[in-house]
């Protein structure tokens, strides 16, 4: 007898970007979403990527959206612990993907140095594309990869790079050049190079 995978499901849940959704399987996230224009968008688009259809998440699922809901309003939470379905990925999306997961809420690399971790920045293009694609968005936090000299380059989900900015802000990363030891002073009182 052959057995055949369950059914696919999805729910939605309202998070501070507004409602994001997880489709599953079993234990397993298969894809994730962030918001669309609406609601309805946001399940049809998750449910034209992966079939799913809307469902009861078991518990595992459960405490993947806490920990996504809690990380969206500024807790430093960790993601590590949500098992993503990356069995139909090319190998080097996976490494890609693994490797994104290991950039801490608050913190940013660029799309040059983590294409240095996968075997040298001439892949930084590669990278980008791979990105682009991401079905784990927020478990896999590609908002956290920057262009080259930490540019907010183009961001797939509804709103762009708007959305990305906004979540960064929600981590508190750091965005743009490092303070100087005068930046806090008003521009009459810096010193003149």
């Amino acid at each position: 007898m052959v057995e055949t995978e369950p059914q696919a499901c999805l729910c939605l849940f309202p998070t501070a970007l507004g409602d994001c959704a997880i489709a599953w399987r079993g234990d397993l996230v298969i894809a994730t979403s962030l918001p669309d224009r609406s609601r309805p968008a946001t399940a049809e688009r998750l449910t034209r990527r992966t079939g799913a259809i809307e469902g009861d998440p078991p518990p595992a699922i459960r405490r993947a959206m806490a920990a996504i809901t809690a990380l969206l309003t500024g807790e430093r939470t960790d993601l590590g612990f949500i098992a993503c379905d990356v069995g139909a990925l090319d190998p080097f999306a996976a490494e890609v993907y693994a490797a994104t997961r290991s950039i801490p809420p608050g913190e940013t690399t660029t799309y040059g140095a983590l294409a240095s971790r996968m075997g040298g920045r001439h892949l930084a293009q590669r990278v980008g594309q791979i990105l682009g694609r991401n079905p784990f968005p927020i478990i896999v936090p590609c908002h956290r990869v920057m262009g080259a000299n930490g540019g907010l380059t183009g961001f797939s989900a509804e709103g762009g790079v708007k959305t990305k900015l906004r979540m960064l802000v929600i981590e508190g990363a750091r965005i743009g050049d490092a303070p100087t030891l005068f930046g806090d002073l008003p521009l009459a009182a810096k010193p003149r190079p």
